[in-house]
């Protein structure tokens, strides 16, 4: 699906929402989605908030942490908190299921396995459930290479 594809759904669900809600459909929260949906990696909002000062839209930091809210009620941006407590944020309409391996050097790697589908379904059945999602995260660091 194109990139302009995927904004207009997007933006019709935050719409949808919004005017459930009777909410503001402000020029602000749409410029933070599409900066999001601009990224291609894992952000805070502290990025978030630098990217968006230096660009037309200046917004507040409460704006941000409130847009920020609403995108992850909606289902268009995932929020996870990784070491120390710090929370990181990713697109996540449209995107498959992964996981998480955080080095100690705060880079973030993503990786699927089948396995842990076998195992969601395993629990599922186990249990009698039906797991809407699930996060799993491995924190460790490189190996330092002998010379």
């Amino acid at each position: 699906m194109s990139n302009n594809k995927v904004m207009d759904q997007i933006k019709k669900i935050l719409d949808n929402h919004l005017e459930l809600k009777k909410q503001r459909k402000t020029p602000e929260r749409y410029a933070i989605l599409e900066e999001i949906y601009n990224f291609n990696h894992h952000f805070d909002a502290d990025e978030l908030y630098n990217k968006m000062k230096k660009s037309k839209f200046s917004v507040s930091r409460a704006t941000i942490y409130n847009t920020l809210d609403l995108l992850v009620e909606l289902d268009l941006v995932t929020k996870h908190i990784f070491k120390n407590n710090t929370f990181k944020y990713e697109k996540s309409f449209g995107y498959r299921q992964h996981d998480h391996l955080i080095l100690d050097s705060d880079e973030i790697l993503e990786f699927c396995d089948p396995r842990i589908q076998l195992i969601k379904n395993s629990i599922e059945k186990i249990y009698d459930v039906e797991i809407e999602s699930h996060s799993l995260y491995f924190f460790g660091k490189k190996k330092k290479k002998l010379k």
